[in-house]
C-alpha cells in the first residue's frame, strides 16, 4: 500500500461516480451507496426528506465519512479513499439547482436535498503489486513460472 497526496485522493474521488457515505443515526453505524461529484474541493450528493442522513442532520450539519474506490481484485491492485468532514444541507436555490442539473440520482426517487461534504481530513492508499505480496502471488506473477 502506499499511500496518497491529498490532491492524488480528491482527484480519484472525481475519477469515480458511486462511493459510500458513513455516519451515525440514533447512536449506531450507518452506510449508504450514494453517487456523487466532486465540485470545488466538496464531495455532493443528494439525499431526500426523511432518509438516514437527513434525519442524522438535525441542526441541518453532520460529521461523516465519505468512502469510494475502486479494486482490481485478480490483479490486487486498486485504490481507496476515504474523506471524513462536515456534512451540510445546501440551501442556497442557485446551487441547489446547479446540483439538481449536475448529479442525477442513481435511485427511482424524489431527491429533494443536496448535501455538501466539506473534506477536513482526506486518506488514501494505492494498492500496488510488489514486495508486499505474498511469495505465491509473485511466483504466479512472474514470468515463467
Amino acid at each position: 500500500m502506499v499511500a496518497l497526496t491529498r490532491r492524488e485522493c480528491m482527484d480519484l474521488l472525481a475519477s469515480v461516480p458511486l462511493g459510500r457515505v458513513v455516519f451515525t443515526l440514533r447512536a449506531l453505524p450507518a452506510i449508504r451507496p450514494v453517487n456523487h461529484i466532486v465540485d470545488d474541493g466538496a464531495v455532493i450528493i443528494r439525499s431526500h426528506l426523511g432518509s438516514g442522513i437527513t434525519s442524522a442532520m438535525p441542526g441541518g450539519q453532520v460529521v461523516v465519512a465519505y468512502e469510494a474506490d475502486c479494486i482490481d481484485t485478480e490483479a490486487r491492485t486498486g485504490w481507496s479513499v476515504v474523506v471524513t468532514g462536515m456534512a451540510r444541507l445546501v440551501r442556497d436555490p442557485a446551487d441547489v439547482a446547479r446540483y439538481e442539473q449536475a448529479l442525477r440520482p442513481w435511485v427511482d426517487r424524489a431527491m429533494d436535498c443536496v448535501v455538501r461534504i466539506e473534506p477536513e481530513l482526506v486518506t488514501g492508499y494505492r494498492l500496488s503489486p510488489g514486495l508486499d505480496q505474498p511469495e505465491s502471488a509473485l511466483a504466479e506473477s512472474s514470468p515463467g513460472a
